[in-house]
């Protein structure tokens, strides 16, 4: 009986592989190839990531030196890699300071308007090329564009509040909006993340516009230092009279 049993199962797989056979081989050998071809492509994408980034180093450090031409060398093929990602959007923006700084506004303002205007480059980049375009084109511009494109970065608790907000004062300023300049300004002078030498500048301009933008000096009990303390008892004395 069992004999018979293993004959109907070799029957069974011998019809199974000579009507079904080809099918599974054929599967086989495409998921084995396709197996393969994932691994080749995952290799060419894990080195060319690898490669990128040493590119990306190389030409920071040729930035450090000040030897342009081989930073722009190294950064061009990363900006001119399809998609968004964080290395391709910020080789734009290098380029868009090296164009700067080699005299070619007009190269510099298409790769600062590319990165602004992408929608899917990370925000905080977007923000910065936004700023630098401004930044570049900014006598060439209307004030209520600079205004307009600014207004919403020059907040305080904004990264970009101090830089932004201070071309948004001198628009207001070439708009004649000295009351809202001043104000501005004061507020860019108290904020301790601002750069020293822009909170300087704008504490200037707000004294000029007839705001104080110097906070009191206290001590450890809260008296400003460099203002008499108030004499104890002389409250109730004034009361009482």
């Amino acid at each position: 009986m069992r004999e018979v049993d293993d004959a109907v199962r070799q029957d069974q797989l011998e019809g199974f592989m000579s009507r079904y056979g080809k099918a599974v081989l054929a599967i086989l050998v495409i998921g084995l190839l396709a197996l393969g071809g994932w691994i080749y492509w995952d290799h060419r994408q894990t080195r060319a990531r690898e490669e990128q980034a040493e590119a990306y180093v190389q030409a920071l450090d040729a930035l450090q030196v000040d030897n342009l031409d081989v930073a722009k060398a190294k950064l061009a093929p990363i900006a001119a890699a399809s998609g968004s990602d964080a290395n391709a959007t910020s080789a734009r923006l290098l380029l868009g300071g090296i164009a700067l700084r080699q005299d070619r506004k007009a190269d510099a303002l298409k790769l600062f308007r590319q990165v602004a205007g992408d929608s899917s480059a990370p925000q905080p980049m977007r923000d910065l090329a936004t700023v630098r375009e401004v930044g570049a084109d900014f006598d060439a511009m209307k004030p209520q564009d600079v205004v307009d494109r600014l207004k919403p970065l020059a907040v305080p608790g904004n990264p970009w509040f101090g830089v932004a907000g201070e071309m948004v004062g001198m628009a207001y300023l070439k708009q004649g909006k000295q009351d809202q300049a001043g104000p501005l300004f004061a507020a860019i002078a108290k904020d301790e993340s601002a750069e020293s030498g822009l909170r300087s500048r704008a504490r200037q301009l707000a004294a000029v516009l007839g705001i104080d933008a110097v906070d009191d000096i206290v001590d450890d009990k809260g008296q400003p230092i460099g203002k008499p303390a108030a004499k104890p008892g002389a409250d109730d004395a004034e009361a009482g009279e």
